[in-house]
């Protein structure tokens, strides 16, 4: 059986069963888990490339061509596919491991689908661990893709160096994208699926809105089925300066809370509150904050 050191040795040599055993641990809390976490030697030159945006705007079909692309540079790419929790049975389909099949024997490929756990932005403490244990692994690129069902997607900024909008011509009112926040956590725009009628007027009108932003923010326009126009994005992310003082603070306070909420609320387990709530639920004098100050 291997020990501690072997895993973190086998992480730097990009062994990709040592990576899937290790983020298991970390996934589930295992043994071990807490011990390898404090022990990772984090590689932050490796950029983490969020990608964000709502349903039906092709996002895992982006991750899947900007993949292939870099794939051909025979660089090696990691991709963590966050995948809604539901909240009445717990479970998730994890479907971008299917749509991502084509990709499962490629050796410069490694792909892992994860539950949101409940997380309304989708950015789990489980997932910063998780990215974390891929950055100590042998990768130069690493993709999240969040969950695109109408839940809050701008947490990912919190965990992202850059953070990629995804949207579609027919996406509606842009203040609605304003609204959303969505385009406060932007670093590039992508006009995906831009064979569509009224591309060019919503890419123009979303670069016209972009330009009160203080950073330069690009709009892209994709066909990322086709692959068309994923030479430019590519280009851009490989150019991006992740030098950012200010974003890194940001950033890794981002992570601190959420890890250290997490820690608190460990004790805390969604599938027994639910069956707490059950029970509660059944005397006439229920009343929901009683109830939560005896968790208190």
């Amino acid at each position: 059986m291997k020990t501690l050191p072997d895993y973190l040795s086998d992480l730097k040599k990009g062994d990709y069963l040592s990576l899937a055993r290790v983020l298991t641990l970390v996934e589930n809390e295992l043994p071990g888990s807490e011990e390898i976490l404090k022990s990772l030697e984090i590689n932050n030159a490796v950029p983490i490339i969020g990608i964000t945006g709502p349903p039906g705007a092709g996002k895992s079909t982006l991750v899947n061509a900007l993949i292939e692309q870099l794939c051909k540079k025979e660089v090696k790419i990691a991709v963590l596919a966050v995948d809604p929790t539901s909240p009445f049975n717990l479970g998730s389909l994890l479907g971008d491991r299917v749509r991502m099949s084509a990709h499962y024997n490629n050796p410069y490929i490694f792909i892992r689908s994860i539950a949101t756990r409940g997380s309304v932005g989708g950015l789990s403490a489980k997932i910063i661990e998780m990215a974390d244990v891929m950055r100590a692994a042998d990768f130069d690129y690493i993709f999240i893709e969040t969950v695109g069902v109408g839940q809050s997607e701008i947490e990912i900024a919190g965990l992202a160096d850059l953070t990629l909008v995804v949207l579609v011509p027919e996406a509606g009112d842009e203040i609605q994208h304003i609204k959303s926040g969505l385009m406060e956590i932007g670093d590039a725009f992508i006009v995906n699926k831009a064979d569509r009628e009224g591309a060019d007027i919503f890419a123009g009108n979303l670069t016209k809105m972009l330009h009160q932003r203080t950073k330069e923010t690009p709009v892209f326009k994709t066909i990322a089925d086709k692959c068309n126009g994923i030479d430019g994005l590519l280009k851009w992310i490989e150019n991006a300066s992740l030098d950012n003082t200010d974003k890194r603070q940001y950033l890794y306070t981002e992570k601190a809370f959420k890890l250290i909420q997490n820690d608190r609320m460990k004790d805390i387990l969604k599938t027994e509150l639910q069956k707490a709530v059950a029970e509660a639920l059944d005397k006439d004098d229920f009343n929901l904050y009683r109830f939560v100050s005896l968790y208190n």
